[in-house]
Parts: C-alpha cells; sequence; structure tokens
C-alpha cells in the first residue's frame, strides 16, 4: 500500500513529499516516480553515499584533515570537498573504489585546506539557486529538475543525472548563467 499512495499522488498531480522505506532506505515517492534509474539503483545510491560516510569518518586521518562530500548516482560517486595531500586522496581513492556498488569514482576535491562554514553556506545559497532556475526556465520547458542533482563546493556547481543531451546542455547553459556559479562540472550520464 505504501508503494501505490506515491505512485496515486503522481498520477492525479497532487504533490506530496510522501516516502517509503524500501529496505532500509527511505525513497521520497515522487522522485521514484521521475527517476530514470531503477529502484534498486536509487537505494544502491543510498548505501553508496552512507558506506562512504561512515568510512571516511572512522578513518582519523581524513576525518581530521579533509572535508568531503559524497554523491552517488547510478553507482556513479562524486568526490567533492578539499584535501590537504595526495597521500590522503589516494587513500580516499581506495576506499572509495571498494565500496559495494561503486561502478565509477569522479574525485573532484581540491588540493587545499578544507574550507570555511561561511563556504558551505554559500554553496547551499548556490545550489537553491540553480535549482530554482531548473524550474522556472524558459528554454526547455520540460527540463525535470528532479532528474538532475546538484552539488556545489567551493561555487563549482556538479551536475549529476541520466540525462538527454539536450538536458545535460540546457541544464549547464542554465547553470552557468545564476549568480555565484565559479564554474560547471558536468558528471552526466547520457542515453
Amino acid at each position: 500500500m505504501k508503494k501505490i499512495i506515491p505512485l496515486l499522488l503522481a498520477i492525479l498531480g497532487i504533490n506530496g513529499c510522501s516516502t517509503i522505506a524500501v529496505g532500509t532506505s527511505e525513497v521520497t515517492g515522487v522522485a521514484l516516480v521521475h527517476d530514470r534509474r531503477a529502484a534498486g539503483s536509487i537505494i544502491h545510491d543510498e548505501q553508496i553515499e552512507t558506506q562512504v560516510s561512515l568510512k571516511f569518518s572512522l578513518d582519523n586521518d581524513i576525518s581530521k584533515y579533509t572535508h568531503i562530500n559524497s554523491t552517488a548516482y547510478d553507482g556513479i560517486l562524486l568526490l567533492t570537498g578539499e584535501v590537504q595531500d595526495q597521500f590522503l586522496r589516494n587513500r580516499i581513492n581506495e576506499i572509495a573504489r571498494n565500496i559495494k556498488h561503486v561502478r565509477l569514482v569522479h574525485n573532484q576535491m581540491s588540493n587545499q585546506v578544507p574550507t570555511s562554514f561561511s563556504v558551505h553556506s554559500n554553496d547551499s545559497v548556490i545550489t537553491a539557486r540553480v535549482k530554482l532556475a531548473f524550474s522556472s526556465n524558459k528554454k526547455m520547458p520540460g527540463l525535470d529538475a528532479t532528474r538532475i542533482k546538484v552539488v556545489t563546493e567551493n561555487s563549482r556547481v556538479f551536475l549529476m543525472g541520466l540525462v538527454h543531451k539536450a538536458e545535460g546542455d540546457i541544464a549547464t547553459e542554465i547553470t552557468q548563467g545564476v549568480l555565484g556559479v565559479r564554474a560547471v562540472i558536468k558528471v552526466f550520464e547520457y542515453f
């Protein structure tokens, strides 16, 4: 019954933010309807992010000398943040590659001292601006912003998702026009 309710809401056009429990993860009903990934892939991505966070937090050097954000989409793991030296970067890559269901690791971490809370706050504002720009765009009215993950790190915006080439191009163009965006990095999979 829990699986049917979000589907009915989507069919009827009712915007609800219901969630369903699948295994050990909760998945937003609306996201399941719009997401191009298989339900199992969505669950695996949640598990990847959880495992990465856990393993990185248990490593004293990684937790002390880095700032890492991990985002998984269809088995592709994007690592953003800051790392201070190549030794830690290599260790991070090794840990990430050995997480179950990870197909590919994109380590986009900057080689620098971890950024401040104010930088992280600004990044959250930029992410919100990008998502708003997607939903209000006129270039491709059918662009479904729920199919694109937006990750911002030090004013660099990473775009992830399973998209058509035209969708990726429009999303990139829209993002480039958002106030505060320093660079746009595409981590799309095309079909």
